[in-house]
């Protein structure tokens, strides 16, 4: 089965996550544990806990099908001292509230060398944060998101995904996320059966389809190759609609999270509409 959804609110606690999924017709979510623009934030009450493990059994979401995303101030690759050891015990703090809530997966987006670093310095200092928050953790996996590769991001490349995975020590619990539209502005196309394929052959070739643990359905407001990160609606941008009839009908993406992060949530109901409508 195909399980698409959304990132949903967490508004009145991470509990209500699973709620707000059901509501919009969705068989996976995605979500933040805290507030994704603060460094720190409350500890996960037992009250928390228990209500989210509750509202997911109710509406049949399995862990695997949830992929929690970090906050936006990580970069686990930082040039600076201070700025990386911030990073990495924010980032440490995620994947322990992920364990409290029985989840499996972590996506984060990888980092920036802002300048100051070569971009392989940055991309084994990203695996080093990782193999340091995996030391300190059980069974979460961390799950490695393809940028657009806009400003100083790194992770925008399949060799630099690759990279990073060659430099984390356990293999098992790394994992990687595509984002349609960062994969578009990155320069990879999608737009044709012929150029989807040559896209999911090469990410094959360099990383191995073993480590998808998830796919991001964005459309791009800019034209491939622009390395700009801009979402769009489906079917409403530069993509177009035939990658995500391409994405619902392959069978290589079965049961993993497919998360809608289009920018008007008002039609989330009607886009995950649409997706299944498009499963023939």
């Amino acid at each position: 089965m195909k399980r698409i959804g959304a990132h949903v609110s967490i508004a009145g606690g991470v509990e209500n996550a699973p709620l707000n999924a059901k509501e919009i017709g969705a068989k996976a979510f995605a979500l933040f544990t805290k507030n994704q623009r603060q460094w720190k934030a409350k500890p996960l009450t037992k009250e928390n806990i228990i209500l989210f493990k509750e509202n997911c059994n109710k509406y049949e979401f399995l862990p695997k099908h949830i992929l929690p995303h970090d906050g936006y101030l990580i970069n686990l690759g930082h040039p600076e001292k201070a700025g990386l050891e911030r990073s990495r015990t924010a980032f440490l703090d995620e994947m322990q509230r992920c364990e409290q809530l029985g989840l499996l997966y972590m996506n984060f987006h990888p980092g920036s060398h802002l300048g100051k670093i070569s971009e392989e310095k940055c991309l084994k200092t990203i695996a080093e944060s990782i193999n340091i928050a995996l030391d300190k953790t059980n069974k979460v996996k961390a799950v490695i998101e393809n940028t657009a590769g806009q400003g100083n991001n790194v992770g925008y490349n399949f060799e630099h995904i690759a990279l990073i995975i060659k430099h984390v020590e356990n293999k098992d619990r790394v994992g990687v996320c595509l984002d349609t539209c960062h994969t578009f502005a990155a320069g990879y196309d999608l737009r044709t059966k012929k150029t989807f394929d040559a896209t999911f052959k090469k990410f094959n070739k360099i990383i191995g389809l073993k480590y998808l643990k998830g796919i991001h359905l964005n459309d791009s407001k800019r034209e491939l190759d622009s390395r700009i990160d801009r979402h769009e609606s489906i079917g409403k941008g530069e993509i177009g609609l035939d990658v995500f009839k391409f994405i619902v009908n392959d069978k290589r993406f079965e049961e993993i999270p497919l998360i809608l992060e289009t920018p008007n949530s008002e039609i989330w109901k009607d886009e995950i509409k649409l997706l299944y409508n498009l499963v023939k």
